[in-house]
């Protein structure tokens, strides 16, 4: 149990709804002619949740608008208790989640930062030596004497984030707030989720962005319908938590579970040539064509390639890239070329290539393990990848 900092048994959450109350003499007189309502209803926000967390996890929560999973992070807070079962927690726990609950609008940016401070159990000293690295992390220097009110949504969540990095914590829970903000301010908060892993801090992490899960987490279950209906390999929950939202009818037609998506836009070839590299191979492509079924606006094109073991080697998409890949009508063809740098170790590897709707999340056609490659090399290494190197030994 001592390498155990967050356990969860058998957790479930209820929340009472009332109804309409005729307290005034209108409402009585026009409920008159409403169906009658009983006082109240139960609504179950979480059934029967149960996994341990271990010390320096970093661990997944994810799952559909509404499924329960915030009010599950919420209850890991403290913010809620549950129904039944019970929590328990090892250590200092933070939430980065409701971020600048506390904050005073008619306060001044530097001014919330040392009531806040203070709130997190800083010394007014403590928060006088840090009160510039805040203001920095937030990109806020010429707002910090500006009366809150005034500032953004964004402008605020940045500097809730900002001093709340300061906090020490053993446990630290994360909510996809955090996706406020410019492209540079969220490079700078997956830059401190990857000091939390290094100094092997505990997060809870909440997030619909599947990247972001498969790169950061060890572990992850899966919440639908109030319920936690997986736990496993981040590429696992993320993969199932795609498949989500295709529809189940479309889904039928896939090709087992190798293959699914709606159908409007599907590709037709995959092939890798050649299927052989030799040692001194520069480079492997991979060739799709595709066709659209359907009007489809901006389509996301996507790689990942895996080796014998499953590991993720590399993985990337036309988003990424920040390549605008248009408008198709029903008929348009096309294909796509990804030329990767031949990084790959001795062994064999293989391709899953997809193509999603601009949001990212759903998918239009998702084909795992569609092609294969071999890469033979003599100086083969024990690691995931082996590039290109190159050495210059002198004697003096």
């Amino acid at each position: 149990m001592a390498e155990i900092a967050i356990s969860v048994k058998g957790v479930s959450k209820d929340f009472i709804l009332p109804h309409e109350k005729n307290d005034s003499i209108k409402r009585a007189v026009t409920g008159m002619f409403k169906p009658k309502q009983k006082g109240s209803e139960v609504q179950h926000a979480l059934k029967n949740v149960s996994f341990e967390i271990k010390k320096g996890e970093f661990f997944g929560i994810v799952g559909r608008n509404g499924s329960g999973k915030s009010t599950l992070l919420k209850m890991l807070a403290g913010i809620y208790q549950p129904t039944k079962g019970s929590i328990s927690t090892t250590g200092k726990l933070v939430p980065f989640i409701e971020l600048g609950v506390g904050f005073n609008p008619e306060l001044t940016g530097r001014e919330n930062v040392y009531l806040n401070g203070a709130l997190l159990g800083f010394s007014k000293a403590e928060i006088d030596a840090q009160y510039q690295d805040i203001v920095d992390f937030a990109e806020l220097e010429r707002f910090m004497d500006q009366k809150l009110k005034n500032y953004s949504s964004g402008m605020q969540v940045r500097l809730a984030f900002s001093l709340a990095t300061r906090a020490q914590a053993d446990i630290l829970l994360v909510d996809e707030v955090l996706a406020v903000g410019d492209a540079d301010f969220q490079r700078k908060c997956f830059d401190y989720f990857q000091q939390l892993k290094r100094a092997k801090k505990t997060v809870v992490f909440v997030s619909h962005d599947m990247s972001a899960v498969r790169e950061y987490c060890d572990r992850a279950v899966l919440i639908e319908k109030s319920e936690m209906v997986m736990e496993g390999a981040p590429n696992k929950i993320a993969t199932a938590y795609t498949k989500m939202f295709t529809p189940k009818e479309e889904s039928a037609k896939s090709e087992g579970e190798k293959r699914w998506g709606d159908g409007k836009m599907v590709q037709s070839k995959v092939s890798i040539e050649p299927k052989v590299y030799e040692q001194d191979a520069k480079e492997v492509t991979i060739h799709i064509e595709f066709e659209a079924k359907d009007e489809v606006r901006n389509p996301v094109f996507g790689i990942l390639v895996k080796n014998a073991t499953g590991a993720h080697i590399l993985g990337t998409n036309s988003k990424i890239k920040l390549l605008d890949t248009g408008i198709y009508k029903a008929g348009d063809k096309g294909s796509i070329d990804w030329v990767l740098p031949n990084i790959f170790n001795d062994g064999k590897y293989f391709v899953t290539t997809a193509i999603s709707h601009e949001d990212g999340t759903t998918q239009h056609d998702w084909t795992e393990d569609v092609a294969t490659f071999k890469v033979y090399r003599e100086d083969r290494t024990a690691f995931i990848v082996n590039p290109y190197t190159e050495l210059k030994l002198e004697r003096s």
